[in-house]
C-alpha cells in the first residue's frame, strides 16, 4: 500500500524532539528534503507539532512530526511543551536531537528516561556536527556516521543498538528494550543525513509489528460478506475507512468479498452457500443479526477495529458498565477523528439513545472529538470509544492505559451497540 493509500493511522509516525535550538526543524527539513518546518536563530520558532507525510524506504510510508522545544518556557511555552508531550505518546520512533558541541542537558536525559519508559524505539542525533573540531571531515552528506562518538563528555550516555532479544544469553527473561542508535550528523550542511535516515529505518523496523483486521481469520478461497449501509451518513463516492481496511485485508488473505447493503442480504445469504464470515457495520448489527443464520459468524468492522488498534478483551469487559448507569451517572463518548456533526450522528445521537433505552435512565453525556482526549476520566463512570480507525495504535492503547489508570470502564462503539441489541456474545465469537 502506497503512501496516498495509506491513512495517517497506519504510517510508522516518527517524532523529533529536543530542546530549543537544537535544530530540530532544519534536521527534519534535511530528512524531508525540503521546507518543511520554519527555522531561525531565535529559540522557540517551533510552536506547534508540524507533521510530513513521505515515503522512507525501505520502511515504507512514515509521518514525520517536528516539535517545539521540551524546554520552553512561560505560560504559552508550558502549553506548547504539554502539546510536545502529547505527540509523544502517539509516536512509533523518537528522534532526540541534541548539540554536538555540548553534553545532554537535563531535559535531554529526562527525554532518553521517557523513552525508555515507554519501551519507545529511538535515535539520539549529535546535531551541529560541522561545529566540532575537525569539521572539515563532515562536510558532505555520508561522512557522518551511526555510533559516533565525536566530542561528547563522559556525561554522554552510551547509546548502541539494541541486542536482538532471541540472542541475549537469557532471552526468556531479559527485559524487551527499545531498539536505539546515534549518529553525528550536520544539518547545515547534509552530513550523516543518509545515515540518519538509514538508522530510521532500521530502527523504525522494530516499531513495525505484523498486525492484521481480519486476514489472520481466514483461509485462501474463504467467503466473506461485508454488509456497508449507505445512508445520509455515508461518504458520497466512497465507503469509510475501517471498511476499506477490511476488504484489502481480506483480499490479501486470498479470500473473496461480497459487499451489500442490509436490504440485499437474505438475497445474497441464499444465493451463497459456505459463507465463511458476515461483518457488519455496528449501526446495522440489529437488523443485520435477525437475518444471518445463528451458524453463521457474525462481527463488525468496529469490533475489528477494537482487536486491530487496541485490546479488544477490555473493551467488551466495559460493555457490563451500561447496564448499571443512573441517572448520577457521566458518560465520555470519544472520537479520534473531527468528522462534521450530522441530526443522525452516531455519536452524539444514537449511542446516548442506545444506552439510555438499555440502562433506563437518563445519565450525563459528554464528548471529545480528534486528539482532545483528557489525562484522567476517574471523574466518568464509563467511556464510550470510537472503533480508533484515523488513531494509530499507541494512541489508542494509550487511551485505554488512562481509563485503566483512572479505574474507569472503557467500552468500544461496536461492543457498546451489540451489547445494547443483545448479541455481544454472537459478535464477539469469531474474534476471542
Amino acid at each position: 500500500m502506497g503512501l496516498n493509500e495509506t491513512p495517517s493511522g497506519e504510517r510508522v509516525r516518527i517524532g523529533f524532539f529536543g530542546v530549543r535550538n537544537a535544530g530540530k526543524s532544519s534536521l527534519v527539513n534535511a530528512v524531508c528534503g525540503q521546507q518543511v518546518a520554519l527555522v531561525s536563530d531565535v529559540a522557540g520558532t517551533t510552536t506547534d507539532p508540524v507533521r510530513k507525510a513521505m515515503e522512507l524506504l525501505p520502511l515504507g510510508p512514515v509521518d514525520i512530526v517536528d516539535t517545539p522545544g521540551i524546554d520552553d518556557v512561560g505560560e504559552l511555552g508550558a502549553r506548547r511543551v504539554e502539546r510536545t508531550r502529547e505527540t509523544l505518546r502517539t509516536c512509533d520512533v523518537a528522534v532526540l536531537v541534541t548539540d554536538a558541541t555540548r553534553a545532554l542537558v537535563a531535559a535531554e536525559r529526562e527525554l532518553i528516561s521517557l523513552f525508555e519508559e515507554l519501551g519507545l524505539p529511538f535515535i539520539v542525533v549529535r546535531n551541529k556536527a560541522d561545529l566540532l573540531p575537525g569539521e572539515d571531515t563532515v562536510t558532505s552528506s555520508g561522512s557522518a556516521g551511526v555510533a559516533a562518538r565525536g566530542a561528547a563528555d563522559a556525561s554522554t550516555p552510551e547509546i548502541v543498538a539494541a541486542p536482538d532479544a532471541a540472542s541475549a544469553p537469557d532471552a526468556a527473561s531479559a527485559p524487551v528494550s527499545p531498539a536505539r542508535a546515534e549518529v553525528l550528523a550536520s544539518a547545515r550542511t547534509g552530513a550523516g543525513i543518509n545515515e540518519l535516515k538509514e538508522a530510521l529505518a532500521h530502527v523504525g523496523g522494530s516499531a513495525v509489528h505484523e498486525r492484521r483486521v481480519v486476514a489472520d481469520l481466514l483461509s485462501p478461497g474463504d467467503k466473506v460478506v461485508l454488509v456497508v449501509p449507505i445512508d445520509s451518513s455515508a461518504p458520497k463516492g466512497r465507503i469509510i475507512l475501517p471498511q476499506q481496511l477490511v476488504l484489502r485485508d481480506v483480499l490479501d488473505a486470498h479470500a473473496s468479498a461480497m459487499v451489500c447493503q442490509p436490504g440485499e442480504l437474505a438475497d445474497l445469504l441464499a444465493a451463497v452457500h459456505g459463507i465463511r464470515l458476515v461483518i457488519t457495520d455496528s449501526q446495522a448489527f440489529q437488523k443485520v443479526a435477525s437475518i444471518v443464520p445463528e451458524t453463521t459468524p457474525l462481527t463488525s468492522f468496529s469490533l475489528l477495529m477494537a482487536r486491530y488498534k487496541g485490546d479488544l478483551r477490555t473493551l467488551a469487559e466495559g460493555a457490563a458498565a451500561l447496564g448499571a448507569l443512573t441517572d448520577e451517572s457521566r458518560v465520555l463518548i470519544s472520537e479520534g477523528c473531527t468528522h462534521h456533526r450530522q441530526c443522525e450522528d452516531i455519536g452524539t445521537v444514537k449511542m446516548p439513545a442506545w444506552i439510555r433505552g438499555y440502562c433506563g435512565a437518563n445519565p450525563t453525556f459528554e464528548f471529545t472529538q480528534g486528539h482532545g482526549f483528557p489525562d484522567d476520566v476517574s471523574g466518568y463512570d464509563v467511556v464510550v470509544h470510537c472503533g480508533g480507525c484515523m488513531l494509530n495504535e499507541k494512541e489508542m492503547r494509550w487511551r485505554q492505559s488512562v481509563a485503566a489508570r483512572s479505574g474507569t470502564p472503557m467500552v468500544n462503539y461496536g461492543a457498546a451497540i451489540a451489547c445494547v441489541h443483545g448479541i455481544l456474545e454472537r459478535s464477539l465469537r469469531p474474534l476471542m
